[in-house]
């Protein structure tokens, strides 16, 4: 597993594409699904309100890194799923 170098902190993902956020212009995103009884859908967008890029389902209490541009935004399907900015560390 790669070392992370944390860089912002831990908030609960918006649950709609105007409200999504790039933390912080980020190109990795650590996301954590919280929830033990369900699975949610992540997605990422060009920009608040903008043209989807992807969409995945976050597994009940998994999390992934997302790489992406610094200006896409990424919301969730429930405030359960929590994303923080990272990077790669050596």
């Amino acid at each position: 597993m790669p070392r992370l170098l944390i860089k912002g902190t831990e908030a609960a993902m918006a649950t709609a594409s105007g409200s999504a956020s790039t933390f912080g212009n980020a190109t990795v995103v650590r996301v954590v699904n919280t929830a033990t009884g369900a699975d949610h859908l992540v997605t990422v967008a060009e920009s608040a309100g903008g043209t989807v890029v992807g969409t995945f389902t976050l597994m009940r209490s998994e999390s992934a890194l997302i790489e992406k541009q610094t200006s896409h935004v990424i919301f969730a399907a429930a405030t359960a799923v929590k994303g923080a900015k990272v990077g790669y560390t050596n």
